[in-house]
């Protein structure tokens, strides 16, 4: 399903897969973060961490009428307040899409799938 933008010059049609890169682009860019996680279950008790050509399995987006709800899959670098990270992800995801897309967003979800301890 796109996201329909109507402006003076006509519509345009955004499509999930595309706010779904740019928001884990913007998330990607945060402190603390290591990387996204795949949506579904743990394997064996550990969360996927997924490369930067998978970013969109790791956000899903649902457009509901007027709403943008976005909830983002993440893995965490261990000694960093995860409340920190996953605000300073909400706000960054928030900020951009409204500033590159035009998308007022309602929601930006974390789930934090893993914590990784760096080596």
């Amino acid at each position: 399903m796109a996201i329909e933008l109507n402006t003076e010059y006509g519509q345009i049609d955004i499509s999930d897969e595309a706010v779904a890169v740019i928001a884990g682009s913007a998330a990607m860019e945060c402190y603390g973060l290591v990387g996204m996680a795949s949506r579904k279950q743990f394997k064996d008790g550990i969360a996927e961490l997924l490369g930067r050509e998978n970013l969109t399995r790791g956000v899903e987006v649902k457009p509901d009428n007027n709403r943008i709800v976005i909830n983002l899959y993440i893995i965490v670098i261990y000694g960093i307040k995860i409340s920190e990270v996953a605000h300073n992800i909400q706000q960054r995801v928030k900020y951009v899409l409204n500033d590159i897309v035009g998308l007022q967003v309602d929601e930006v979800n974390i789930v934090v799938q893993g914590v990784r301890v760096s080596s």
